[in-house]
């Protein structure tokens, strides 16, 4: 386990050399950490739906850092399509060090709605779609890269249902769906560790979760997360319970870019909602081995793509 007391997120080890793929890196919790990774010296590939905005983080991250390298690479995970084709250009960057499962929608339909391969549109964009450009970008990763899964403290407000994880029986709530697909991005990220270990591989998977972070907190980025004066207003007045999504992105980073992290941790803030980042435990229900196990089936069934490792 890694030592609380040695990690500072400001004085991070050089990633000078190593490439660093970040899913919905243009916003949010995504682009402090692209940014932070960036600081590092690590090339960061933007791996999300929209140029414009990728452009926008690109830019704003350069102009902190001056010989940043920032690339982008268009994913939408709600298109099992534009997945495969994302990977394909993936598996040709020259290295892949960290592959950070960041993006995520959070919010949605009142009214239970499908993506266009027919899955829940929650569960189908926020865990069935980093399943599948894992599996398929996992080839390239090399001996000591790391997945790292987001995962949410919404599994602790919401007891999952395995054998009805796309929210197929019963009245639909989206918050539900959306703290589902978070169990499932638990079991996926501990199921694939353990599966790694079984398979001797020397690729890491581990799990982070920003705790309670919210824009009106975070260090300003023009551009990026513009907020009217009142809405940061009310923002602030969650500090005592809350932190920015700059130091949200600490457990991401350490969980990435530690060399004292293991394959298998669990990385949040200290304080549960906010704080420094350290190992944390995951909810019970979705750390089970066997809803990891059904979960990947669930998976490979659903989206038609099966994960070796």
């Amino acid at each position: 386990m890694a030592s609380e007391s040695s990690w500072d997120p400001a004085r991070l080890p050089s990633q000078s050399g190593k490439t660093m793929v970040v899913t919905g890196g243009n916003a949010g919790i995504g682009y402090f950490v692209s940014e932070q990774l960036a600081a590092a010296g690590a090339h960061v590939v933007l791996a999300s739906r929209s140029r414009e905005r990728a452009d926008a983080a690109a830019a704003s991250i350069r102009r902190r850092v001056a010989a940043a390298q920032v690339d982008f690479v268009h994913l939408d995970l709600s298109s099992l399509g534009t997945v495969r084709e994302a990977a394909e250009k993936l598996r040709k960057l020259d290295r892949i060090d960290a592959l950070i499962n960041n993006a995520g929608g959070t919010s949605g339909n009142k009214q239970r709605a499908v993506t266009e391969d027919g899955l829940e549109s929650v569960v189908g964009a926020n865990a069935f779609g980093p399943f599948v450009l894992t599996a398929l970008v996992f080839p390239a990763l090399r001996d000591g890269a790391r997945v790292v899964n987001l995962g949410s403290m919404a599994t602790r407000l919401v007891k999952p249902d395995i054998q009805n994880l796309q929210l197929e029986h019963g009245k639909y709530n989206f918050f539900k769906a959306y703290a589902y697909s978070k169990h499932a991005m638990h079991a996926f990220s501990l199921e694939l560790h353990r599966r790694l270990t079984a398979a001797g591989s020397g690729v890491e998977s581990l799990l982070a979760h920003p705790g309670f972070a919210v824009d009106g907190l975070s260090a300003r980025r023009p551009g990026i997360n513009d907020q009217s004066a009142g809405r940061r207003f009310v923002d602030v007045l969650q500090g005592v319970m809350a932190h920015g999504k700059d130091r949200g992105a600490w457990p991401v980073v350490r969980a990435a870019i530690d060399p004292a992290a293991h394959s298998g941790e669990f990385y949040g803030p200290r304080r549960s909602v906010a704080g420094g980042p350290a190992v944390v435990e995951p909810i019970a229900s979705s750390a089970d081995p066997a809803f990891g196990a059904e979960f990947w089936r669930q998976a490979e069934v659903a989206t038609g793509v099966t994960f070796s490792v």
